[in-house]
């Protein structure tokens, strides 16, 4: 029956393994090779020009995608110059639709810096506006009118851009758009009376983005898509959610915020937070094109005669860094702003662990080195449980003779053994399960820690040590190339690139997580069961493999946990007189003492 139950574990091993490269081989890499021809097809598609807000019709022209530059030279346009977003104003539609940002490079060792709004006609397009609705009135501005800039030769903080637009009815428009030194625009709508009767209109603003890009929508862990805060309820809608739905999604409330965010970016409108405002998630199929829109529209203004109303409205279009977040929802009365960062449903421990390493970061200037600090305090936190922990356990390994005296005596009896050896842990005191509860403890720490590092902007491109450059990438080093002594790319290699290069990518420092994760096990009581301690053997080296494409900053915070354990454990297991598998090797290796 043993040798049965053996051979079955190994069996099992052997499937598994070769479900793994099979999965890379026939699933992973031809949808990989899919998704390439995708994109290179959709780059000779057709993309048509949005309808106004609300339109749904999959009408009108479709022009060739074309060249940024040339999309650029469509529009009259007015550039942005500050320190955090250079780009340009369109004065087609008073469009904010071609931003960078000066502080991030798009890979890390790339030159050229992240592109967030894209102009129309150029693939992917991602742009804001905002206008005015009204019932029978012509000629109202939206995204396709012409306007007139009237003063400002560039749009910089301190320095406004005014425009304007007759609609030839007798009604003026006037926009003036602001911009600080970081990631605000403030754009002041004005509308003037003319025409000798009254009118209505309703402010709105729109964000809206065409198609999905290649690299956005794919990661369940991250929310990318639609965002929004209403009566101080966070809403979301991820892009593969959003674009299944057949009616757009509605919501009123007083004040709140509505965009698109990415992993790391923030396109979003902020109106007045004291009017009551509707917004809607919609998205329609335009020419080909999944057109994804996020709109809100404030309480119509009613305007007599030779009279004016006032709008104004902001939009945030950056990096979501949570300090600023903060900061700007604070001064604008955003509720939630800071929420555009997806902190996951253990946000509890999410945003302490981020408060903790950016506190520990101001004092040392080091992502990497303010883990290992934070793996200390989570250490120091769980001290008391794990002491008891690992004596339960140092008791239990000092019963093993006992154990197997038992097991020798009742050798036919399987249900006599079970008794016997709990009336054992009775007598001893002893909880067998005590020794997993640090480790029950710790995963929901593990997966706030990986959230924080995955979403955070603060760990993007972070520094560490050595070969480690960015925290929230995996280890860019690898078994395949001798750890970069071999100049040689294993994603290139026939049949087998994308397995090398991905489920058997493996770096320095997810073998350090695996070595200190067999030590860490090699110092625990041994499994009663012969196959259950062949299964546990084989654990570390699975672990190893699964946890190498997760961020560096996760492993190293897993690896530095496994040798403060090992310390921990090794003093206890001193002090219970226990043996332990780093004494024998310092007696039989070092000290040549005989076995």
């Amino acid at each position: 029956m043993q040798h049965d139950n053996t051979r079955n574990t190994i069996i099992f091993i052997v499937c598994a393994v070769a479900i793994l490269i099979g999965y890379q081989l026939l699933v992973l890499q031809p949808a990989a090779e899919r998704r390439q021809a995708a994109a290179r097809a959709a780059a000779e598609q057709t993309q048509t020009v949005a309808a106004e807000p609300g339109t749904t019709s999959d009408s009108g022209p479709t022009p060739q995608i074309v060249s940024e530059r040339e999309a650029l030279a469509r529009s009259p346009r007015v550039p942005i110059e500050t320190p955090a977003l250079p780009g340009s104003v369109s004065l087609t539609g008073g469009r904010i639709d071609h931003l960078y940002l000066n502080d991030y490079a798009q890979t890390l060792h790339s030159d050229t810096n992240v592109e967030l709004l894209r102009p129309e006609g150029v693939e992917h397009a991602y742009f804001a506006y905002t206008g005015w609705r009204g019932d029978n009135i012509a000629n109202l501005p939206g995204p396709d009118t012409r306007w007139v800039l009237r003063s400002g030769e560039r749009l910089a903080p301190g320095s406004p851009i005014v425009m304007t637009h007759d609609n030839g009815a007798g009604l003026t428009f006037t926009r003036t758009i602001a911009v600080d030194d970081q990631y605000l625009f403030t754009i002041t709508d004005r509308v003037d009376n003319r025409s000798g009767q009254a009118v209505t209109l309703a402010p709105f603003g729109s964000v809206q983005r065409r198609g999905i890009p290649n690299d956005l929508g794919r990661q369940m862990i991250i929310h990318e898509g639609a965002i929004g805060v209403f009566d101080g309820q966070l809403h979301q809608a991820k892009y593969r959610d959003w674009e299944d739905e057949a009616e757009p999604e509605s919501f009123t409330s007083r004040g709140g915020w509505v965009g698109i965010t990415d992993k790391y970016w923030l396109t979003a409108f902020v109106p007045e937070q004291d009017e009551r405002i509707q917004a809607q998630f919609r998205t329609a199929e335009r020419g080909g094109v999944r057109v994804f829109e996020t709109v809100f529209q404030s309480r119509p203004w009613t305007i007599e005669p030779g009279r004016s109303a006032t709008e104004t409205a902001h939009l945030f279009a950056g990096a979501k860094r949570n300090e600023v977040l903060e900061a700007y929802g604070e001064r604008l009365g955003a509720p939630r702003l800071n929420d555009a960062i997806d902190w996951g449903m253990f946000w509890f421990l999410t945003k302490p662990i981020f408060m903790v390493l950016e506190w520990f970061y101001g004092l040392v200037g080091n992502f990497g080195v303010a883990i290992l600090l934070l793996t200390i305090v989570v250490k120091l936190v769980l001290f008391p449980l794990a002491n008891k922990a690992y004596a339960s356990m140092s008791r239990m390994r000092n019963l093993q003779p006992k154990m197997e005296e038992i097991k020798a005596k009742h050798a036919n009896d399987a249900a006599k053994q079970q008794q016997e050896i709990m009336a054992l842990y009775q007598r001893e005191k002893i909880n067998p399960l005590a020794g997993c509860l640090p480790l029950l403890i710790q995963m929901p720490i593990f997966y706030a820690l990986y959230k924080v590092l995955f979403v955070t902007i603060e760990m993007r491109h972070a520094p560490f040590a050595l070969w480690i450059q960015d925290l929230s990438a995996r280890d860019p080093t690898s078994i395949w190339t001798a750890f970069g002594l071999i100049p040689w790319n294993p994603a290139s290699a026939p049949l087998i690139g994308g397995l090398l290069d991905g489920a058997l990518h493996l770096g320095v420092l997810p073998i350090v997580y695996g070595l200190t994760m067999w030590l860490q096990q090699a110092m625990n009581p041994p499994a009663p069961d012969p196959t259950q301690r062949q299964i546990f053997a084989f654990l570390p080296f699975v672990f190893t493999f699964i946890m190498a494409p997760f961020a560096a900053g996760l492993i190293l915070y897993w690896a530095w946990s496994n040798v403060l354990t090992i310390i921990q454990q090794y003093v206890i297991m001193h002090r219970y007189k226990a043996e332990n598998p780093i004494d024998t090797f310092i007696d039989r290796y070092i000290k040549k003492k005989p076995a």
